[in-house]
């Protein structure tokens, strides 16, 4: 089953991705690495985030080992630091992505988090990238509304394309205001860290539902996040295994009664709360 969620500009993408986050740091972890992401885009995950900041470039360069001969199959995001993202730095930071993926352009271009560099120079930046050829579109990560209301009073700011977030059952503050006010400007939300951390897998509300459903606890938590519209999810691609599993999540429906139960565990904000961050 393929779920496709759809940029403002047309462009249309997986609704359940994969993340590179701590991929590429053990060598002797490497082989399997690969062999899961290779097998993910098998499946039709074919977005793939990184970032510069992971493992200072190491997880970009087994990407692109793995995408090499694959690249009209796949969708590449990658992020600059916010120590990069001026217009003197951020251009030789994306060739340097460039380089460590072996690929000419990026499909996505996220800054990482807001640092002191003013977002209208950020803005700029990004608009240089596109008019270069390097970037299809950019984007940001871990901004909240307010920064995100600014953002769309800079001039070209209404051209950002997603905003990455952490957003997972233990943690949907974003649900009562961020995340309605993107979907209402067509701007895709990339949930990262989708699976939670920590004890919620072991949940033993998780563990219930995923026994009705004849599922693993992780694809009740991934398609507790797949169900909303505009949201793509970037669950780290750790073993072929995991890979596999996570596919089979977009297979899952929740019933009436499933939902209640999830709100009831975990409940809805009510108030705006602020931005979660990892």
């Amino acid at each position: 089953m393929t779920r496709l969620v759809t940029f403002a500009d047309g462009t249309t993408v997986p609704a359940l991705g994969q993340g590179a986050w701590e991929i590429g740091d053990d060598p002797a972890r490497r082989d399997a690495e690969q062999q899961a992401l290779a097998r993910g885009i098998d499946l039709g995950m074919t977005l793939i985030d990184t970032a510069e900041l992971y493992g200072d470039g190491r997880s970009e360069r087994l990407v692109g080992e793995v995408v090499a001969g694959r690249r009209e199959e796949v969708f590449i995001v990658s992020k600059v630091r916010p120590e990069n993202a001026s217009e003197m730095k951020m251009m030789l930071s994306c060739e340097r992505s460039l380089e460590r993926l072996k690929v000419d352009r990026l499909d996505l271009y996220l800054l990482h988090w807001e640092g002191h560099v003013p977002l209208e120079e950020t803005v700029e930046a990004f608009r240089e990238l596109v008019d270069e050829g390097m970037i299809a579109r950019w984007g940001v990560s871990n901004l909240d509304l307010d920064a995100m209301e600014r953002l769309m009073r800079i001039e070209g700011g209404e051209d950002c394309a997603a905003n990455q977030l952490l957003y997972n059952l233990g943690s949907r503050g974003v649900e009562f205001d961020l995340l309605p006010w993107m979907q209402a400007r067509d701007m895709p939300m990339m949930a990262y860290s989708p699976l939670g951390r920590g004890g919620l897998l072991e949940h033993p509300l998780i563990l219930d539902i995923a026994n009705r459903h004849s599922a693993e606890p992780a694809q009740v938590a991934l398609a507790a996040v797949l169900r909303h519209d505009g949201v793509i999810a970037i669950p780290k691609a750790s073993s072929v295994e995991h890979v596999e599993a996570n596919a089979d999540a977009l297979d899952i429906q929740f019933d009436l009664e499933d939902l209640e139960r999830l709100d009831a565990a975990f409940p809805p904000p009510k108030h705006a709360v602020p931005l979660d961050i990892i």
